[in-house]
């Protein structure tokens, strides 16, 4: 199954913002609080919260870095 070229730049934002979420919470909250016995849990509500946050910021800063590479690029 495959998904239509119309939503293209939704999954683009959203797989990036997946991964960076994922690997910035486990890093900040690493380093900020330890790895102790609630890091998980603490992990969890930071990465839903980067996620929520992430996403529609993602979508907006997409079109604006899609324009600025044009741009920049010869073709």
């Amino acid at each position: 199954m495959k998904i239509g070229k119309k939503y293209s730049t939704l999954l683009l934002a959203t797989l990036m913002t997946l991964c960076l979420d994922f690997v910035m919470t486990l890093t900040m909250t690493a380093i900020a609080t330890g790895l102790d016995s609630g890091f998980p849990f603490r992990f969890a509500n930071g990465f839903a919260i980067g996620f929520v946050v992430g996403l529609p910021t993602s979508l907006i800063v997409i079109r604006f870095a899609r324009r600025l590479v044009g741009r920049l690029t010869a073709e």
